[in-house]
C-alpha cells in the first residue's frame, strides 16, 4: 500500500521556522515529482513547492520563495520543507503528494497524504 507521511508541524511565531518532512511507504520517490501543498482555513488548496526527484528540479510559489526551501534525502526516501521566517499567513494544513509529471496542478498527483498543521501565531 502506497503511503506518504507528513510531519514536523505545529505552533511557531510569527518570524519562526520549521521543518516539514514528506516519508513514503509503499513505493519509491524515484522517478516522482513530490510536491508540497498547504490548505488554510477557508480557502483552497494552493501548491507550495515541488521537486522533481529525478533531476532535483524544484519550484516555490511566489509567496514563499526566498522563505521556503525544498529539499530530499534519497537514502531516507524522504522530502523536507524548510520553512523560515513564517508569516500569519502560512498558517494552514500542509500535504505532501507525488506525481508522475512535474506539475503544481493538483489534479495531476496520484498520492496525497493526510496533511501536517501549522500554526503561525503573532
Amino acid at each position: 500500500e502506497v503511503q506518504l507521511v507528513e510531519s514536523g508541524g505545529g505552533l511557531v511565531q510569527a518570524g519562526g521556522s520549521l521543518r516539514l518532512s514528506c516519508s513514503a511507504s509503499g513505493f519509491s520517490f524515484d522517478d516522482w515529482t513530490i510536491g508540497w501543498f498547504r490548505q488554510a482555513p477557508g480557502k483552497e488548496r494552493e501548491g507550495v513547492s515541488l521537486i522533481n526527484y529525478s533531476d532535483g528540479t524544484t519550484d516555490y510559489v511566489d509567496s514563499v520563495k526566498g522563505r521556503f526551501t525544498i529539499s530530499s534525502d534519497n537514502a531516507k526516501n524522504t522530502v523536507y520543507l524548510q520553512m523560515n521566517s513564517l508569516k500569519l499567513e502560512d498558517t494552514a494544513v500542509y500535504y505532501c503528494a507525488a506525481a508522475g509529471v512535474e506539475t503544481m496542478y493538483e489534479d495531476e498527483y496520484d498520492y496525497w497524504g493526510k496533511g501536517t498543521l501549522v500554526t503561525v501565531s503573532s
